[in-house]
């Protein structure tokens, strides 16, 4: 099969080679997928640039691509949530990433069944950012009728974090462009902030929960708006020392990251806040539950910019790493 192969980490970049390479057999809890669809993210310009290696130490050579949709071709023998031909997406597992790729071998409890009424390509946009918005508000706790704050939210992580958090009993707050407006308050949100107009960090206040997708910039006017004992959750920010006791790294890496989060650390302590980053994990049962949320009649929104192949995937690279894009980017690997 062919697959787009990643041979050392480089700062700058580097280009990845497209290879032929034997088809991966799965393990007993595994599936073979067929992948039609991968989405390229800015997480695999990190991952190339060796940003994450202190989280996932990953081996080269390394086929990349994190999230994806297609088609199950073979089933390990312990496999019993899954059948030859069903569609399927995901986040690949942690550990074993590799979606840029003709065929990929999945733990069966990192998939879930992709709602008829999404394309392989449209499918292949949605695991990483409705895990974010699981994930983010697992962490949380959230509790209903409390109140929170996203950051950026006419994104497609707004897109998907919205009506999670309006399921979940939340009033929710977001600012962006005005000509979002409709279209977010269409997804439920309560209060809409004209970033032109206002500066959300003036008219809020008292919020129970803060989702991050700004970074850190906004970090200091994300917490001023939080409440007391209020708790935000970072995608953007840099990993703490409760980061890496959650997903349990070492100790050493422990006491790395709770240097380098001790900045954020410090801001949440003065107002008894807390203050977490976010590196999503694969979670088919809760991919599942997004797929509960939304149906034919109120869909999963998702947004595509640009399609690739392949062997483009060099550029569908370059294309997330400069940014403005109006939606996501995607490999197309098979038809």
């Amino acid at each position: 099969m062919k697959a787009a192969v990643l041979t050392h980490y480089n700062k700058e970049n580097t280009n990845l080679e497209i290879r032929d390479i034997s088809v991966p057999i799965p393990n007993e809890n595994e599936v073979l997928v067929k992948i039609y669809s991968a989405a390229v993210n800015p997480l695999d310009n990190m991952i190339v640039r060796g940003e994450v290696k202190l989280i996932v130490p990953y081996k080269m050579p390394l086929i990349l691509g994190n999230e994806f949709s297609g088609v199950v071709e073979k089933t390990g023998t312990s496999v019993t949530r899954f059948n030859i031909g069903d569609r399927v997406y995901g986040r690949m597992p942690l550990s074993k990433i590799g979606t840029f790729a003709e065929y990929a071998a999945i733990d069966e409890n990192a998939l879930a069944i992709v709602p008829d009424y999404l394309t392989h390509d449209e499918a292949a946009t949605v695991p990483l950012t409705a895990l974010t918005a699981m994930q983010a508000f697992e962490i949380m706790n959230v509790k209903a009728d409390e109140s929170v704050f996203i950051s950026g939210g006419t994104g497609s992580l707004g897109a998907m974090a919205i009506p999670v958090a309006k399921s979940l009993g939340l009033r929710v707050y977001t600012n962006g462009s005005a000509d979002n407006e409709e279209r977010v308050k269409a997804l439920g949100a309560d209060r809409f902030i004209d970033y032109k107009k206002e500066n959300y960090a003036d008219v809020l206040s008292n919020v129970d929960y803060v989702l991050d997708t700004l970074g850190d910039k906004e970090i200091p006017n994300e917490f001023k708006v939080l409440k007391e004992g209020g708790k935000l959750v970072s995608l953007r920010g840099m990993p703490n020392g409760r980061f890496a006791k959650r997903v349990g790294l070492s100790p050493f890496k422990q006491f790395l990251f709770k240097i380098a989060g001790s900045k954020y650390d410090k801001m949440a302590g003065l107002k008894n806040q807390t203050y977490d980053f976010i590196f999503v994990h694969e979670d088919g049962r809760q991919l599942e539950q997004i797929g509960k949320l939304f149906n034919a009649e109120n869909p999963l929104e998702t947004s595509i910019d640009t399609v690739f192949t392949l062997a483009q995937v060099n550029e569908a690279l370059e294309k997330v790493k400069q940014g403005r894009s109006k939606g996501k980017t995607v490999i197309k690997i098979a038809e």
